[in-house]
């Protein structure tokens, strides 16, 4: 089951067909294959041999999408990382996944010296992938070139052998690396290009970073079909607007901000759009008016999924979109999900608990960390975290993250309530919701919220028009604090730790102003 092997078949059958479209370069797929069977090369003249880890320190672009590729053909293990990394969590996390060889850019190796001797790289290497050499550092394209365009040799590759390591604590905290199978990847080409409806005419685009495991719900089954994959370098509205037309785009994924950015775009309308199939919202719940507005101007393309990189998903298909309004849909086939309390029991329709699943798609656990994996996986069921009620005709509804369940005065709050509240005011662009300590209440609610352009919309006044629409007192604001833009990871997901962070900072500050 080498996935790798896949481009090889299309460089024999579909060799014409464009593969891969990234800023000025456009590859058809023997093209791509010659290309990732250089890369595949240069690796195994370096060392890397079947279940070697090599890790990715690099923003979207074509060699990270061909080291995916690469890496599986040796059957290697990829272990795709943020550039934000820094300091010990960048270490912590190349050191967890026993990194043999390291690729990235010249502009994040200067982030790399200062913990450089720190490192226990197996094979020692750094390679850059826009220099030609930094410090100790070997230029990637050098080794390259020098390596044959032919097959590498065959890597024995079983189903369940590692193909890849996910890490999802963030900077901070333990690494936690969740584990893929081929086994699981292939799972991914397979029942995902099912579910969205593809085919080998499809135009995929990707505008979010590749390094997130949401990606590969649309990245695997294009590739696995034989379709045409558009990466964006980064997210930017106008680009994916104009993409869309050009490349006559099918699919593409999106997290919520990305989709209120494209909404606001002038030609996200009409003949601009006119060629899109799907538009995948994922990342976070996307408010209800937005994906009303997306139905309005593209009818029939909107779809919901709720997932966890530890393997569970519910998908809200393009044809329940109007019959279970604020569903996160139902569990595909060959998944399974129950509702369960604190403790352990199965919980009727409508009543709110832990969100617990199972499918083809579940983690083979997390690196090095069997304690973790065994609290996180139990008896073949995962444990998510995340709470949330089914209806009658077991459709999901989110609730919230247990962890970010706000206790006011003894009563359990959802930030996600509030948050739908707030959503609702005409200026308003993003809202996060989130619980900071109250002497009198324990806990009490603030609404971080970024308007829209050219809003001159208070605080204090969008304070009161929600206070005025809550259900009851504990629901109430205590401050509503008025930011720009809100910080976000590669993958344009919002940072609501760290939104929390900064206020709690700035309400410190001005207290000892005061």
């Amino acid at each position: 089951m080498n996935i790798g092997n896949i481009l090889s078949r299309h460089a024999r059958f579909r060799s014409d067909h464009t593969a891969l479209i990234c800023g000025d370069q456009r590859l058809t797929y023997s093209e791509l294959n010659r290309s990732v069977n250089r890369i595949a090369n240069a690796l195994h003249a370096a060392g890397i041999r079947k279940g070697d880890q090599v890790a990715m320190l690099l923003p979207n672009c074509r060699e990270l999408w061909e080291l995916y590729w690469a890496i599986a053909k040796l059957g290697a293990v990829s272990v795709p990382l943020s550039p934000l990394l820094r300091g010990n969590g960048l270490s912590n996390q190349l050191n967890n996944a026993d990194t043999a060889l390291l690729v990235t850019t010249e502009s994040v190796a200067v982030h790399l010296d200062p913990v450089f001797d720190t490192l226990r790289l197996r094979h020692g290497d750094v390679w850059l992938i826009d220099a030609e050499g930094h410090h100790c550092y070997d230029s990637f394209h050098s080794h390259k070139q020098r390596a044959s365009d032919g097959e590498p040799p065959e890597a024995d590759i079983r189903p369940d052998d590692l193909y890849n390591i996910i890490y999802s604590s963030g900077t901070t905290g333990e690494p936690k690396g969740i584990m893929h199978t081929y086994r699981i990847r292939a799972a991914y080409m397979t029942l995902f290009s099912s579910y969205y409806r593809m085919t080998p005419k499809c135009v995929v685009l990707h505008s979010g970073s590749i390094i997130f495991n949401g990606s590969f719900l649309t990245t695997m089954p294009v590739m696995f079909l034989g379709g045409t994959f558009v990466l964006h370098e980064n997210f930017e509205a106008g680009n994916v607007v104009r993409a869309i037309k050009e490349e006559g785009v099918t699919h593409t994924i999106l997290v919520p901000s990305q989709i209120v950015a494209i909404l606001e775009h002038p030609d996200f309308n009409g003949e601009h759009i006119a060629s899109l199939e799907m538009i995948l919202s994922v990342g976070a719940p996307l408010p209800q008016k937005h994906k009303e507005e997306i139905d309005r101007r593209i009818p029939g393309v909107f779809y919901e999924l709720y997932g966890l990189t530890e393997g569970f998903v519910t998908i809200l298909d393009k044809t329940d979109f109007h019959k279970k309004p604020g569903s996160v849909g139902c569990p595909p086939q060959f998944f399974d999900m129950r509702i369960l309390d604190d403790a352990g029991r199965d919980l009727p329709p409508g009543e709110v608990g832990e969100i617990v699943g199972r499918g083809p798609i579940l983690m083979a656990g997390y690196y090095k960390d069997p304690i973790r994996t065994r609290d996180t996986i139990r008896d073949g069921w995962l444990y998510s975290g995340d709470l949330g009620y089914m209806d009658r005709d077991g459709y999901l509804f989110l609730v919230d993250r247990k962890k970010d369940m706000v206790i006011s005065g003894g009563v359990n709050i959802y930030p996600k309530d509030i948050e739908d509240i707030v959503i609702g005011h005409p200026e308003v662009r993003e809202v996060a919701v989130f619980g900071v300590p109250d002497e009198s209440w324990g806990e009490s609610l603030v609404a971080a919220v970024v308007l829209k352009p050219s809003s001159d919309v208070e605080s204090d006044e969008l304070k009161s028009w929600v206070n005025d629409r809550v259900e009851a007192r504990f629901h109430k604001l205590r401050a509503v604090h008025m930011m720009e833009d809100f910080p976000r990871n590669v993958a344009g997901k919002t940072l609501k730790r760290e939104i929390k962070r900064q206020y709690l900072e700035r309400e410190q500050t001005g207290r000892r102003c005061g």
